[in-house]
């Protein structure tokens, strides 16, 4: 009876337009006021507790560094070095977007972030290129998606937390699935345009690469300080974060010079803004999970699951579909919080384990940006083109067919992301 409540309380205000925020929150306090006798100064005591983790704190900072980096010129370092390490391909202009993306994915950590600084310089660039208007709009809305699964990453912080496993083989593990996925939506590029006739130019004179790769070196030497310090063991993933937006903060103030200390200000209120809408979720969809622990949902999930026979792997698939069905309705952040505690005691039951678990969410995440009828990416793509997001759907699908492929990879070959943490760390 509490879940009927719990469940039809919250989808009923996801219906009526209420924020994910406000719909966790209240429904669960709801819920804890006719099911517990806890009282509201215990619920709400209970809320701060479950942000008091140290972990968390990574996020304001990755989500300040992302922002000095996004606003200043590092997007476009990053995008000239892109372009003359690949800009000689068939789709070359197309690819070097993904690529650019890639890379600012590893220095922002943010998705909307990447569509951004990427696609308002690359946009113009592909259409004037003589590119179909579909090939600047489908790389650039699905290859920002990355950035919630290229290390650093705010949604791997925030599985690593609710999971309570190790951010930094999380980071790890999400290196070569990122890379995978990257490299997979590149060939899918390049293959459309050579059936489109464009042809292979000169590629860049190594001086010119080099030059660029130094102009971009300053940003690029984020990913460098961020991964490096966390696997050689300088700090942890908390203190990478705080490093990052110090680094981010120098290069952009004093070395690029394109961000104003007068400008500064604004730059940590639009990060502090964006830190307390996701800080807020996080707690509400905290205190959902806590609701369905004390109810003994996933014991009980778990215990009919594994009565039912189910193995791994049609656990998998189902996972998936119900993933990519949330993530088309909800935030990465909200529906991490609400279905691992659900999920991932019957996957470790069954044998998965946590860090794979963790990416493959992840991707789904990913697929969930780019799917209708609220994936965020594509209201940022329509937002930035000028495009419906019905135009912008229809061009991004092959893309997103792709990151759908890369998806049932991860997922059943769960080696390509354990291989790097288990590498580093042992496993």
């Amino acid at each position: 009876m509490s879940i009927a409540v719990l469940f039809g309380l919250f989808f009923f205000l996801v219906l009526v337009g209420a924020p994910i925020a406000i719909c966790l929150g209240a429904a669960t306090f709801a819920s804890f006021m006719i099911f517990t006798d806890i009282s509201p100064i215990e619920i709400s005591s209970m809320m701060f507790e479950k942000v008091e983790h140290y972990s968390l704190m990574a996020i304001p900072m990755f989500i300040l560094a992302g922002n000095l980096l996004s606003k200043g010129s590092a997007a476009n370092r990053i995008i000239e070095f892109a372009k003359s390490i690949v800009g000689h391909l068939p789709g070359g202009l197309p690819i070097s977007a993904i690529f650019a993306s890639i890379i600012f994915a590893a220095v922002s950590g943010s998705s909307p972030a990447t569509v951004v600084a990427i696609g308002s310089i690359m946009f113009g660039a592909i259409i004037n290129a003589g590119y179909p208007k579909k090939y600047a709009v489908g790389t650039i809305a699905t290859a920002g998606s990355l950035g919630i699964l290229i290390p650093p990453s705010i949604v791997l912080i925030v599985y690593g937390v609710t999971a309570e496993v190790s951010i930094g083989r999380l980071f790890m593990a999400g290196v070569v699935p990122g890379i995978l996925l990257g490299i997979m939506m590149m060939v899918v590029t390049y293959i459309g345009a050579r059936r489109l006739g464009f042809k292979r130019t000169e590629p860049a004179p190594f001086k010119e690469r080099l030059a660029k790769m130094k102009d971009a070196s300053w940003g690029l030497m984020t990913i460098v300080i961020v991964i490096g310090g966390i696997y050689g063991g300088i700090f942890t993933p908390t203190e990478a974060a705080a490093v990052a937006a110090v680094w981010a903060f120098l290069i952009s103030v004093f070395v690029y010079k394109d961000i104003k200390m007068s400008e500064f200000f604004d730059t940590a209120l639009d990060s502090a803004k964006t830190t307390a809408m996701i800080m807020f979720i996080i707690a509400n969809a905290m205190l959902f999970a806590h609701f369905l622990t004390i109810e003994n949902i996933p014991q009980g999930i778990t215990e009919t699951l594994i009565e039912a026979n189910v193995d791994k792997y049609m656990f998998l698939l189902m996972v998936n579909v119900l993933l990519i069905l949330a993530g088309s309705f909800m935030e990465p952040s909200a529906i991490i919080m609400i279905m691992v505690p659900l999920l991932l005691p019957v996957a470790v039951a069954l044998g998965i384990d946590p860090i794979h678990f963790g990416i493959v969410i992840t991707i789904n995440m990913e697929l969930g940006m780019v799917s209708p009828p609220v994936g965020l990416n594509l209201f940022v793509t329509s937002g930035l083109t000028g495009m419906s997001i019905k135009d912008v759907i229809v061009a991004a699908f092959p893309w997103t067919m792709t990151i759908l492929a890369g998806l049932i990879l991860v997922t059943y070959v769960p080696e390509i992301a354990l291989w790097l943490p288990n590498l580093m760390y042992g496993g």
